[in-house]
Formats: structure tokens, sequence, C-alpha cells
């Protein structure tokens, strides 16, 4: 059976799926859907996932959107090493309870910060109002600090001191509000060096999903790099 996984990197799940499929060596058909063209809302793809939006997977014409879903299916559909998500019941709720505080925690208030700080501006052609930057700034920062100060507070991950789904899941968010100038590592010194340890435990696999992530953070986009409107 063969598995497609659209995607585009500039996506944070995207990003997670595609170094999770990776590292797990789960074989995979790439299907890039370029968000920049808007490539989203054409009709054919509207025929994959009529949320318009990606990741998606296609399994042997079964579809599904939605990056925590998908990776709780690949663990069961898949050979995966048992830390990425445990088959044990109280180690899987555990990585669980970050997925699904992430939701309404990280993944919002990066998001959040992301859209209004950069993206946002940049899609509408006109910069970005202080106080609403600064307002969703304050709300992402307490959440890097619960990172920080909660969730690492005395294990190398996550979940634990094994690396799993949540780890990845969470660093690609951080990785995003680079984009707009925001180090999530300054002023955070566990949350740095987890960020490390995310990085060498995915190795070359993180790097290569990032890769055009930096180039646009280091202030070096292509030539022909722009969104639509």
């Amino acid at each position: 059976m063969t598995l497609k996984l659209y995607y585009d990197l500039l996506s944070q799940p995207s990003r997670a799926l595609y170094i999770f499929f990776k590292i797990c060596d789960i074989p995979f058909e790439k299907k890039i859907v370029n968000l920049k063209n808007l490539e989203q809302y054409t009709p054919e793809f509207e025929q994959i996932n009529p949320f318009k939006k990606v990741p998606v997977i296609e399994h042997d014409g079964f579809k599904l959107s939605e990056s925590i879903g998908i990776i709780r299916y690949v663990c069961r559909e898949f050979k995966v090493a048992d830390h990425w998500y445990p088959s044990d019941s109280k180690h899987q709720a555990k990585v669980d309870e970050y997925l699904e505080w992430q939701h309404l925690n990280t993944r919002l208030h990066c998001a959040s910060y992301f859209l209004t700080k950069f993206l946002n501006p940049l899609m509408q052609n006109r910069p970005a109002k202080p106080e609403k930057v600064a307002e969703f700034e304050s709300r992402m920062s307490n959440c890097l600090d619960i990172i920080d100060n909660i969730w690492l507070k005395d294990t190398q991950f996550l979940v634990g001191n094994t690396i799993s789904v949540a780890d990845i899941v969470c660093a690609c968010e951080l990785e995003q509000i680079r984009l707009a100038g925001y180090d999530p590592r300054k002023g955070r010194v566990l949350l740095a060096a987890w960020m490390e340890k995310v990085i060498e435990a995915t190795s070359p696999y993180y790097q290569e999903a990032h890769k055009f992530l930096n180039k646009l953070a280091e202030g070096n986009p292509p030539q022909n790099f722009n969104f639509k409107l």
C-alpha cells in the first residue's frame, strides 16, 4: 500500500510529519503543495482535503488530515519504535497529554504570533500593529516559559528521558517563530538544551526539513519568494 504525504515544509505540522516519517524509515510518496502559490485552494487539492490545509495523507485510498491524527494512525499502521508513541497505556497517555495540551497552547500562541508579526503583514503588504504583536508575544512567551519551567523541569524530553513524537511536534512550532525574529531559546536554558537534543536525535532530517526556513530566518529568501493574495 502506498502512503502519500501532501505537505509544504513552510508548514509546522508538515515538517513534523516529514521528520517523523523519515526518522522512522516509513516509505512515502512526496506530494508537495505550494502554499505560497495558494495550491491548497485549487479544485484538485480540495478533492484531497476539503479543509484546504496541509498536511494530509492518502494511504491506499484512505485520506486523513490533521497532523496529530495522522501521527496516531501511522503509529498503528506501520512499524515504529515504541518510544515515539508508546504502546504502554500510561506512557502513551503522557505523550497524548502534551499532544492535546499543545493545541490551545504551543500551537495556538506560536501560530498567532507568527501570523500577526510576519505572515499577515507580508500577505497584506502593510505593517503589523505593534499593540497586537505585543499582546500575542506576551501570550506566546508565557507558553514558552511553561514548556521551560514545567514540561522540561525534571526530564530530558517533554515526556520523560526518551524522545517522542511530542518533541518533534513542539520543536517544529518553535522553529516557526524565528521567521518573525523571535528566538525561543533566549533566556530559556532547559528549552535551549532540549531543542539541541531533538535536533541531534532526528538528524539529518530535522536540518533537511528546516533548510528553507533557516534561509528565510537568516534573511536570505530566494529571489522568487513571495505570497500571492
